[in-house]
């Protein structure tokens, strides 16, 4: 194996563990649909490579759009590194390829679970040091306690606030 940084990129492999944590979710609906209420409000970078989808719809959304997969989808099948779905668009159904690298939101609010995926510049990996993780260790970081807290609506988590 060969040594390629100094560094391990935690970040990168969160992002990684969180696709893959979607892409899960996704194949366990194309088997046996979506379960109760829940519903996924899915937004993508539509100039990722690899996304398809109809000109029309790249025109009327040239940079990100916003997908809600609850009460009439079909053929959604799912890969290691992309998705496919067929959604419909004003009685126009039209298929999707969408790859998990151009994902930028993932949301359930029937259970208020959401992931935020940011772009990271490549060079960030190769900064962080080990003194910029010892500046905030991790005893620094209380979790909220649950029963004085207000109750909030579906809150997006961004994995980028908990890299240094």
């Amino acid at each position: 194996m060969t040594k390629t940084s100094d560094t391990i990129d935690y970040g990168s492999r969160m992002h990684d563990a969180m696709r893959g944590l979607i892409a899960d979710l996704l194949r366990d609906v194309a088997k046996t649909g979506l379960p109760g209420d829940h519903h996924f409000f899915i937004s993508f970078d539509t100039r990722h490579p690899g996304v398809a989808i109809a000109d029309w719809l790249r025109d009327r959304y040239p940079e990100d759009m916003t997908i809600v997969l609850q009460h009439w989808f079909d053929g959604l099948e799912v890969e290691d590194d992309r998705f496919y779905v067929t959604l419909n668009f004003g009685d126009s159904p039209e298929p999707l390829v969408i790859p998990f690298d151009a994902l930028r939101t993932f949301v359930d609010p029937s259970v208020e679970f959401g992931l935020r995926f940011e772009e990271r510049p490549p060079e960030d990996a190769e900064t962080q040091t080990a003194e910029a993780v010892e500046e905030a260790p991790f005893a620094e970081i209380e979790p909220e306690d649950e029963a004085d807290a207000p109750r909030r609506d579906a809150e997006v988590v961004s994995l980028d606030k908990f890299r240094k």
